[in-house]
């Protein structure tokens, strides 16, 4: 795979961006006051821990200089108790802040999930399952981090660092100067350190992009693999895929362990400076030997802010990556949209359906449908036939308003579907898609959907009405089965007429679609399934997309379509006497069968 297909997961923004904050920061907003009392919380650690050298300082130059130990009670007794405010206010602060974190994250994942969820089938032809996982996970879990320990930290670390530097100026600008010699060198090697990680993190990025790319085809394919003996090439494959990583992350370790030693290092040095030049201060009589401990003590503590400064220019790096990636979906804008005043369908519905003049593409330049134009009176069951890419699929999308069209207009009951509500359109129409979908859960769950209105009676009709009932009181548990993921622990002629009882437990007053429905089940599962359907399509305005032209014969009405254009239309017998283009299918399909029959 070449690096362009992981652009997307390894983008890497500025350690801040503003614009991305203050979106970020609506999300927070609800818990403002809890975040203020974070903040107050950690700022008050911040500054309480300035105050044990100062304790140290006065005990040594008081009571142990005059060697009147009793006085030291009472430093002692301030030194516990700042220690334990210390430990008090961080304790509440780091409750406090990831339990915003939690519910930030909650907040956030649903809204992209509600969003994605509204969005088109357009979006996901575009965007891999995924990546959509990693947008709703793992990029959610980085603006996490970025809120417990990103920015509120780095202010703390901000803040406990300038706080250091004023009480070492006030105490003794002269040690205070000494202690911060060393400080420009230190902040040039920071710099240098975050420029290697930058380049580092974005090859981390990449390789981990490119084993979670493998793993999703590989685990897809499975099948495949297995079926071609190709195990051992694949471990091969992803064993060299987890080398690249683990280099990448050892480059990474051995930034991190220079970096690490050399800020020792300078503390080192500063400490050594300290002490040579602060004990001549001391025999000078221009400080004091108390002074000169908190000095060390005071140094010792302000490497500790840059140190997690530098180490937190990671989680902000990944954190405004995360952030344009997931503000990017959200921005993503609906292609198929509500009108602001959408119309209301006359009641009862009759089902009347009409195509006129529609023009389609997935890509506007590259029209699938040409100049469409049907008309379905209500009650009729029409069927779709013709070669694949024909646009049988294409027409019945378009009815159910999961793409809008170009040119044209399709109407329901003479109202543009377009000047109604998606979920009015849709509350009259049920589909029966090719591949059937399954959800973990039960059978009842899979057929109800978690929609309370259908009560066991219902889902129980719906069943026995699509000769689903036989093979659900089989099962152990019966109606209460438990269904694996996508439905794997069933047949697929199992899951169709699981979708088949639901299309019916939803009742659509009108539309049903059935696409290809008996394409990939066996002969005595498509003889269930030809008897259900002639007791599904009674009453309702039906179209069926068929693959299997000896399955259709029940139908009204055949609709012949050939690159995108209708080009014969009427019943089966009709359609035969013409001798056209669906008599060579038919004749084809027949002559196949045949074979088949004699194999």
């Amino acid at each position: 795979m070449s690096e362009a297909h992981f652009d997307d997961d390894i983008i890497l923004g500025k350690a801040y961006d503003a614009r991305l904050v203050r979106r970020l920061a609506t999300f927070v907003k609800p818990y403002w006051r809890r975040l203020i009392l974070a903040i107050l919380l950690l700022l008050g650690a911040a500054l309480t821990e300035l105050v044990p050298p100062l304790l140290v300082q006065r005990a040594i130059d008081g009571p142990i200089a005059t060697r009147q130990l009793d006085g030291l009670w009472p430093i002692f007794a301030l030194f516990v108790t700042a220690l334990l405010l210390t430990f008090a206010m961080r304790y509440a602060h780091n409750y406090i802040i990831q339990s915003i974190g939690q519910q930030v994250m909650v907040d956030l994942r649903v809204r992209l999930f509600r969003h994605v969820q509204q969005l088109g089938l357009s979006f996901f032809d575009r965007n891999p399952v995924g990546r959509l996982l990693t947008r709703i996970t793992n990029d959610v879990d980085s603006l996490n981090e970025f809120l417990t320990q990103g920015m509120v930290m780095i202010l703390a670390d901000t803040v406990l660092l300038l706080g250091i530097i004023v009480v070492m100026f006030v105490l003794n600008w002269r040690l205070a100067l000494i202690s911060l010699a060393v400080l420009p060198i230190l902040v040039l090697i920071v710099a240098i350190y975050q420029r290697f990680m930058r380049a580092t993190y974005r090859l981390v990025r990449q390789r981990l992009a490119r084993i979670n790319a493998y793993l999703n085809e590989q685990i897809g394919g499975v099948l495949v693999t297995q079926l071609f003996n190709r195990e051992n090439q694949s471990q091969a494959r992803f064993a060299v895929l987890s080398q690249d990583y683990v280099n990448a992350n050892l480059r990474s370790i051995v930034i991190f362990a220079i970096f690490m030693p050399i800020v020792s290092l300078m503390l080192a040095i500063a400490t050594a400076l300290l002490l040579y030049w602060g004990g001549q201060g001391v025999l000078a009589d221009w400080t004091t030997l108390g002074m000169l401990v908190a000095f060390v003590q005071y140094t010792e503590r302000a490497f500790q802010p840059i140190r997690n400064l530098a180490e937190r220019y990671t989680i902000l790096q990944a954190a405004m990556a995360s952030a344009e990636r997931i503000f990017g979906v959200l921005d993503t804008t609906q292609d198929v949209r509500d009108p602001e005043q959408p119309r209301s369908l006359p009641q009862p519905v009759c089902g009347n359906i009409s195509f006129h003049d529609v023009v389609f593409g997935y890509h506007p330049d590259e029209p699938v449908l040409r100049g469409i134009s049907l008309s379905i009176p209500a009650g009729q069951s029409v069927a779709i036939v013709g070669a694949t890419g024909a646009g049988k699929t294409s027409l019945i999308s378009l009815l159910a308003r999961f793409y809008d069209i170009q040119q044209g207009s399709i109407r329901l009951d003479e109202i543009d579907i377009r000047e109604l509500s998606q979920s009015e359109l849709r509350r009259h129409v049920a589909a029966v898609p090719q591949d059937p979908v399954c959800f973990s859960g039960t059978i009842a769950s899979n057929i109800r959907l978690h929609n309370n209105a259908i009560d066991d009676v219902q889902m129980r009709q719906a069943a026995e009405l699509v000769n689903a009932a036989s093979f659900i009181e089989q099962l152990p548990g019966g109606y209460d089965h438990p269904v694996h993921e996508r439905g794997s622990n069933l047949s697929i002629g199992q899951r169709q007429l699981l979708a088949f009882a639901r299309a019916i437990a939803f009742n659509p007053e009108v539309i049903l679609i059935l696409d290809e429905a008996t394409s990939s089940v066996d002969t005595e599962t498509e003889a269930l399934i030809q008897e259900a359907l002639v007791r599904m399509l009674k009453g309702r305005t039906s179209i069926v997309i068929a693959h299997r032209l000896s399955t259709i014969r029940h139908v009204d009405r055949i609709i012949v379509l050939h690159k995108g254009q209708i080009v014969e239309d009427g019943s089966h017998e009709e359609l035969l006497s013409r001798q056209g283009y669906y008599h060579r299918l038919y004749h084809l399909q027949f002559a196949e069968q045949r074979l088949e029959v004699r194999d």
